[in-house]
C-alpha cells in the first residue's frame, strides 16, 4: 500500500467563505483594486514585503509569479465592495507557517483582518496544521489585536532583518498550537 502525503498547502482550501468574506485566489481581475489599495503609506507602514510606491506591475507579478509558488498560500479578501486585501501563509523550509495580512486602509477597524484571521486558522487547524505562527509590528497594536481575537499569543520580540519599517526592526512574535477541538 503507497501512501500519499500531501503538504499543508495541498490540503487548505482554494477558497473560504466566512459572515462578510469570500476569500479566494488572486486572479489578475483584483490587480487594479490591489495596486490601488496596496499603494498607500499607511499599508506600506506595516508591510515587510510589499513594495512602495505599488503598481499595478507590482500587483501583477505578485498573482502570476508568487501567489502559486510553492511557498505561498494566498487568498484574496473580497466583500460586497469587491477586493479588501488579502491574507495567506508563507511556508518556509524548516518553520511553521507565518500568516500574513494585509487591508485598504478604508476596511480598518470594521472585523474583517479578525474574521480572515480566525478563517484561516480555522482551515489550517482542519487541514492538520499543528502550530502557524504570525508577526506585526510592536507599535501595531491594530494587527496585534487582530492576532490576539484568532487565538495567537505574544511571545517575545524578534529582530527581523528583513522588515523595513520606519521605526526599526523589532517585531512582536505570536504563535498558536492548533490543537484539534
Amino acid at each position: 500500500m503507497t501512501i500519499l502525503m500531501t503538504s499543508l498547502k495541498d490540503r487548505l482550501p482554494t477558497s473560504l467563505r466566512t459572515e462578510r468574506l469570500v476569500m479566494t485566489t488572486p486572479t489578475l481581475a483584483d490587480a487594479p483594486a490591489m495596486a490601488a489599495l496596496a499603494n498607500n503609506k499607511g499599508v506600506h507602514r506595516w508591510m515587510s514585503r510589499l513594495p512602495y510606491p505599488y503598481s499595478l506591475a507590482d500587483a501583477e507579478y505578485f498573482i502570476t509569479q508568487v501567489v502559486p509558488s510553492p511557498e505561498e498560500y494566498c487568498l484574496a479578501l473580497h466583500t460586497s465592495d469587491g477586493l479588501i486585501g488579502v491574507i495567506g501563509l508563507h511556508f518556509a523550509p524548516g518553520r511553521v507557517p507565518d500568516l500574513g495580512y494585509w487591508l485598504g486602509e478604508p476596511y480598518w477597524g470594521l472585523g474583517y483582518g479578525s474574521e480572515a484571521a480566525i478563517a484561516i486558522v480555522e482551515a489550517c487547524r482542519t487541514a492538520g496544521a499543528t502550530a502557524i505562527r504570525a508577526r506585526a509590528m510592536r507599535d501595531n497594536e491594530a494587527s496585534r489585536k487582530v492576532l490576539r481575537k484568532a487565538g495567537f499569543i505574544e511571545n517575545g520580540d524578534i529582530i527581523d532583518e528583513s522588515v523595513h519599517h520606519p521605526d526599526g526592526v523589532v517585531m512582536v512574535l505570536a504563535y498558536q498550537e492548533l490543537r484539534q477541538r
